[in-house]
């Protein structure tokens, strides 16, 4: 009961400050432990499944736009569907995987994707498509990445923004191997095949995912905060508000920047190689979050990733060359994996490790929007106008505005959150 009691202090000002020696006391299976690095290798491969899957999309748009004589909107309304469902029914996994435990939830995630991608890879129409892979692959990738990545903060006290860089980091390294793979993988057997490949790999990473996922000891011992006060609170909004916005111009950029270097006579692994640059350059801007935010703070950093990637946008207007996107890729990647790394630490800093599941289901469901928004109102204008470069421009907007959303933001603006 002490050691309860001493947690329950600790957690309520700074995770990071619990002392070495109270990481002896709890052992292997306590915060810090080898268990909790293996459950942060278990959110690792969800990430790298989920988003390697997802942002490999655009090394298929051209040749599924061209087999099924679809225009652009149409196509792109593949991403849409599933990013949409994905991050709308995180909202739900994540407070189911609190109740009843994220192991017999990954698990069904796996068997809903791997089927996903396999039925897709035998659809006849395009409509057929929308379901087997939205459904597919929108809800059983909600019912991986947000259960495994809400359980790393629970694990880890003082490494816990370490942790969370390096469980995040599997989002970059899916989308910097993943699409050159599947372009190459494409010339080779064809979409449709790949697809199939896709579906029996995914489910056998996720199997080994869901074997890894624990409960976290954390989530007991910290004070839990409704979440109805969390969503109603002002730096929920102001992130939530953020994201949303910001998100629209990434999804953007994930769908339409490989066909748009298609179009300008780049081959098709050059193109998708550009969404591995951002990747890349993703893991590259979550390495040394753990140290820099004891510098700088995790919200002003937070803020400035979302700076970087509103202004990267502004690499991809001027285009003259291949040269400028890879600037563009390099820039908006190091925005985005310093972003994405920080947001549960920033979540957990507002509102604590008691129902972080819950709050993460919630407040993803601002990716729903951009999903649902992003790529059909950028392929509505660039189908309209019949040149990329307002669809672009749509992007920078969104980047904009989604920085002076979170620009007010304060570390300890809110300070009377009421708990259970």
């Amino acid at each position: 009961m002490e050691q309860i009691a001493v947690f329950k202090r600790a957690y309520s000002t700074n995770a990071e400050r619990i002392p070495k020696m109270m990481q002896v006391q709890v052992g292997a299976s306590g915060p810090d432990s080898l268990t909790g690095w293996l459950v942060a290798l278990s959110a690792f491969i969800a990430g790298f499944v989920v988003f390697g899957v997802m942002y490999s999309f655009g090394a298929f748009f051209t040749p599924m736009e061209a087999e099924f004589h679809a225009s652009r909107t149409e196509t792109s309304a593949f991403f849409a569907i599933t990013g949409m469902l994905f991050y709308f029914f995180g909202s739900i996994t994540g407070r189911l995987s609190d109740r009843i435990g994220p192991r017999r939830v990954v698990l069904a995630g796996a068997i809903i994707l791997g089927a996903g991608l396999a039925f897709t890879a035998a659809v006849p129409q395009m409509w057929i498509g929308y379901l087997t892979y939205g459904v597919g692959v929108g809800i059983g990738a909600s019912f991986v990445y947000i259960p495994t990545l809400a359980l790393v903060g629970g694990w880890f006290a003082r490494h816990r923004t370490t942790a969370l860089g390096l469980a995040a980091a599997g989002t970059g390294c899916g989308t910097l191997l993943m699409p050159p793979v599947a372009a190459l993988l494409i010339q080779a057997h064809g979409w449709r095949m790949v697809y199939v490949m896709f579906g029996a790999g995914s489910f056998s990473l996720l199997l080994l995912c869901a074997w890894l996922a624990r409960h976290p000891p954390l989530a007991q011992t910290s004070q839990t905060i409704k979440l109805w006060h969390v969503v109603r609170s002002r730096p929920f909004v102001l992130l939530y508000a953020s994201w949303a916005l910001a998100t629209t111009g990434l999804v953007v950029s994930m769908v339409f920047l490989a066909p748009f270097a298609q179009a300008t006579g780049a081959s098709p692994v050059a193109a998708s190689a550009l969404i591995s640059i951002i990747g890349g350059m993703s893991i590259l801007g979550r390495g040394g979050i753990g140290f820099i935010t004891r510098k700088t703070g995790s919200v002003l950093l937070y803020k400035l990733s979302v700076l970087v990637m509103a202004a990267s946008y502004l690499l991809w207007i001027p285009f003259t060359g291949y040269g400028w996107l890879v600037a563009f890729a390099t820039t908006l990647g190091l925005g985005y994996g310093v972003r994405i790394a920080l947001t549960p630490v920033v979540l957990i800093e507002f509102f604590g490790v008691g129902n972080l599941g819950a709050v993460l289901g919630a407040f993803f469901t601002a990716s729903c929007i951009s999903a649902a928004c992003g790529p059909l109102v950028a392929a509505l204008i660039i189908d309209q106008t019949g040149n990329y470069k307002w669809g672009i421009v749509f992007a920078l907007l969104m980047g904009v505005l989604g920085f002076i959303a979170v620009a007010p933001l304060r570390h300890g603006s809110y300070s009377n959150v009421k708990v259970n």
